[in-house]
């Protein structure tokens, strides 16, 4: 043995050969945390004062090679002063750049993930080869950041230009056939064959076969471009990533003018580029909430394995209700391998929940993301039925029939007469409240809320809503079904609206006072998407939810919250609602809905909507991009922080993974709580003090006044 650590070994397998072994003993995963790095970096040295060595292979004994840097570490090095966190990425890349300089040739075999820091890793060897389940890549620019450990300095020189700004700049993963076909990795091989072939290509070169020292100098030295080439690829590559990432996410932009300011230089030179352009987004409000949004994820998917201990098997699912959202559900279900029945009382509806699930596996086969075979065993893990026969085995049954408690009660009573004593019970509702539904039922500890969101094969939120006697074991087994429809569940205490709904109408209701006051709502979606970052302004997003929709929840949550959320008088949302402009599913809202030349949905101002907006409010008015943010945010944010106190929600983390997977919150700003928080709580008091005056939805809590005041934040520092 010449090194081992807890985290990666080095030993010699053949003559001269040594292998460089990660496989960290404390973990299931390989990453580059604090103890991996100062191991490599003895490794390394350690190699380089052998004698002997003709030739390195790298190696992971892990089903992953390096899953990337250890991101729970990024929040203490981003918060480090920049010359600190600038050594920090030179230190890591003078242990990269020794490996580099071996005196012999080297080859990284790869296996499973080797992405962010696992990427570059393997670009430090002078060839690769993995073996088929492998994938690379860089994603740092969806984490607001850009590679610092030498990828935007050597995948350019490794697979061309071109490629590598796809690569940096889209942040995608890669499987092994493509990278073979880009030049990323030298060889693609099976599993079982993979340190066999890597030691074979190893002595290849060792034998002479390779000219290793040509193909080093090549990561060292300028990007072979003429001026030409380089004014053609970089000036293309500008265009596509500022339309594609746009303002508010500026790392891809600073990927591409690191690697285009650094293409003359040579490996020293580049990676001080790099090192500048790293350190300046990681300093960044956007990096931090990204950095942010995939640490409460991993919280969330933590929460479902811890789930998954103590759950139920399920191996049947059924759901009530075909038609687009249970054709949605029995889709997600039946593609991630639990078969489902879909039960109705008219075969049409039948008929349209499978259209439903075949439109969507139509579009997947068409994109080549799955094959025949795929769809037929997708389809036949769905049994459309019209009795109760095929659903009384189910371990999981979902209610998804029409928004009525009346009828939704009528259901659940019914099927739970066919179900096993064992059998979970739950309800689809996105409004009527779970312990009402509960009287419906015999065994209420079984049954609780699962609000999906439409479309259901898209939004990645479920919405676990416990009842005041739904027990744990019956919230676990939900949790862990979600997650394994690929979902992220997020458990919330029942409430009129539960969590997403209660924080979105605030929002509506700032926007239909902005309106009242003479706001001009086409100017109030451009400023929500453009300035803000929403996918879909308010009106927009009315429409798209339906304005039959908004008006029963409006009512609902105005029963439920009636000193903050009940009208005075009727507001835009009922003047629509009264003319049946329903939004999109009419084609007539605030906008006039309808398909462009090529089948794409278009919208245009409705002339009608303003005819109508002008007999219920005060009069036209211009306000300011700020006046509107605040407007229509401050109600949102403080309804959030009301859930927190009141524990409709447990935590900050999942109160803005809830807003930012159900909602489409903006992810540069990171939910709610991070956006407070990066405001500053007292910042966003005094901001929501000066419009206190509109009434309650706009007035703090006592909570957040007092944290205003100690200087406290959401999220610990």
């Amino acid at each position: 043995m010449i090194y081992e650590s807890s985290t990666l070994s080095v030993s010699y397998i053949k003559d001269g050969i040594a292998e460089l072994k990660f496989d960290a003993k404390d973990g299931s995963v390989n990453k580059f945390d604090k103890n991996t790095l100062e191991s490599f970096e003895e490794a390394v040295k350690a190699l380089h004062a052998l004698t002997d060595l003709k030739g390195v292979v790298m190696t992971s004994g892990k089903s992953a090679f390096i899953v990337g840097a250890d991101i729970t570490e990024f929040t203490t090095h981003f918060d480090a002063p920049s010359e600190q966190l600038s050594q920090w990425l030179s230190d890591v890349n003078d242990t990269f750049n020794a490996f580099e300089d071996l005196p012999c040739p080297t080859i990284a075999a790869v296996n499973g993930f080797a992405l962010g820091g696992g990427c570059e890793a393997i670009l430090i060897a002078d060839y690769r080869v993995a073996d088929t389940t492998a994938v690379v890549g860089l994603p740092e620019t969806k984490l607001g950041i850009m590679p610092g450990w030498g990828g935007s300095v050597r995948l350019p020189r490794l697979i061309g230009c071109d490629n590598a700004l796809l690569w940096i700049t889209g942040g995608g993963n890669n499987k092994a056939d493509k990278a073979l076909k880009v030049g990323a990795v030298d060889a693609v091989v099976a599993p079982e064959k993979l340190r066999e072939a890597a030691v074979e290509m190893l002595e290849d070169a060792i034998a002479g076969k390779f000219d290793w020292q040509a193909r080093r100098e090549e990561k060292k030295t300028p990007l072979a471009l003429s001026p030409i080439e380089s004014m053609m690829s970089f000036g293309t590559a500008t265009g596509m990533v500022a339309a594609k990432a746009g303002k508010h996410y500026p790392a891809p932009m600073t990927a591409l003018k690191c690697i285009e300011k650094s293409a003359s230089m040579n490996r020293a030179e580049a990676l001080a580029v790099e090192n500048k352009g790293f350190v300046k987004l990681a300093k960044t409000d956007v990096a931090r909430s990204l950095v942010n949004i995939f640490l409460n994820d991993q919280q969330i998917k933590g929460n479902a394995k811890a789930a998954a201990k103590t759950a139920q098997s399920v191996d049947k699912a059924a759901v009530l209700g075909a038609g687009i959202m249970g054709g949605g559900i029995a889709y997600q279900s039946a593609s991630k391998g639990t078969p489902i029945v879909m039960k109705d009382i008219a075969q049409s509806a039948l008929d349209l929940g499978l259209d439903e699930a075949s439109k969507i596996l139509n579009k997947q086969l068409k994109r080549g993301r799955i094959d025949g075979k795929k769809m037929a065993k997708v389809l036949n893990n769905i049994t459309p039925t019209l009795n109760y026969e095929s659903v009384k085995d189910a371990d999981v049954v979902v209610e998804a029939v029409v928004e009525n408690p009346k009828v939704k009660a009528s259901v659940l009573a019914e099927v739970e007469s066919c179900l096993s004593e064992d059998a979970v019970l739950t309800s689809n509702t996105s409004t009527i409240s779970i312990n009402e539904l509960a009287k419906s039922v015999k065994r209420p500890e079984k049954f609780c809320g699962m609000h999906f969101f439409n479309p259901v094969h898209r939004m990645p939120l479920v919405e676990i809503i416990r009842g005041e006697n739904t027990s744990d074991e019956t919230i676990a087994t939900v949790v862990a079904y979600a997650a394994k429809m690929g979902k992220s569940p997020i458990v919330v205490n029942d409430c009129p609206g539960f969590f997403v709904n209660r924080v979105l109408f605030p929002y509506f209701g700032g926007f239909s006072k902005l309106i009242d006051d003479g706001a001009d709502f086409a100017q109030v979606d451009k400023v929500m998407e453009k300035e803000f970052g929403w996918p879909m302004g308010p009106a927009y997003l009315l429409d798209v939810v339906g304005m039959d929709t908004a008006h029963h929840a409006q009512e609902v949550m105005a029963q439920g919250f009636p000193t903050r959320m009940a009208k005075d008088k009727p507001d835009v949302i009922d003047a629509m609602f009264e003319a049946q402009r329903f939004g999109q599913k009419n084609g007539k809202g605030f906008y006039n809905h309808s398909l462009d030349r090529r089948g794409k949905p278009k919208k245009d101002v409705a002339p009608e909507a303003l005819e109508l907006i002008a007999g219920v409010n005060n009069g036209a008015k211009e306000f300011t991009s700020e006046e509107i943010i605040a407007r229509t945010m401050i109600p949102m944010v403080i309804e959030t922080v009301r859930c927190l106190e009141e524990g409709i929600i447990a935590t900050p983390n999942e109160a803005d993974m809830g807003l930012v997977f159900g909602l489409g919150f903006p992810p540069f700003r990171g939910g709610v709580f991070q956006y407070v928080d990066t405001m500053g709580v007292a910042a966003f008091v005094e901001l929501a003090d000066s419009y206190a005056h509109l009434g309650e939805m706009y007035q703090v809590t006592d909570g957040m006044r007092a944290k205003a005041a100690a200087g406290e934040t959401y999220y610990k520092a």
